[in-house]
């Protein structure tokens, strides 16, 4: 992939992720505390865990992006995940830290994305196009999450169209 290549990918990723920043909040913001220990099975996370998680790995995947290397730090995240006592703590490291990681993968040089860095030894590619993974991994836990949402007893928020809570307008 040629630095040109990897900066227009990079841009129509940073595109995308942006679109999909505010329905992530929504969905983040519709986990109530007083039920976010929901889980509709043992083996399944909790919302809670869901929520913080999609929060911090979202932020994880473009900080690992902009450095250029993954690593999988277990203490980092209890230490960062410890912050936050409420949901409205995660909803508010999201939409400030998010934003902020988003832009700082949009001022990379153009040879940086371009350059191939390694996901744990599994598989090599340009920076640029590990914001494709980055961004099907945040729509999977965000779609895990909004399936939870009315079965403890919050209602769902409108993503790619109305939902039964929130319809679009005009309709």
């Amino acid at each position: 992939m040629t630095p040109d290549n990897a900066q227009f990918l990079a841009n129509q990723y940073a595109a995308l992720m942006n679109g999909e920043f505010s329905a992530t909040c929504k969905v983040l913001a519709a986990v109530k505390d007083d039920t976010r220990d929901y889980k509709p099975d043992d083996k399944s996370r909790s919302a809670w865990e869901l929520a913080t998680h999609l929060a911090t790995s979202d932020v994880w995947f473009l900080d690992s992006i902009r450095t250029g290397q993954f690593a999988w730090d277990a203490d980092k995240v209890k230490e960062v995940e410890g912050q936050f006592k409420t949901v409205a703590d995660v909803v508010a490291f999201y939409e400030k830290t998010f934003p902020e990681k988003l832009k700082a993968i949009q001022a990379m040089a153009p040879a940086d994305l371009a350059k191939s860095i390694s996901f744990f030894g599994m598989m090599e590619m340009p920076a640029a196009s590990f914001l494709g993974m980055a961004n099907n991994h945040s729509i999977h836990h965000r779609g895990q999450l909004a399936a939870y949402l009315r079965a403890h007893g919050s209602k769902v928020p409108a993503i790619y169209g109305g939902s039964a809570d929130e319809p679009m307008q005009g309709m």
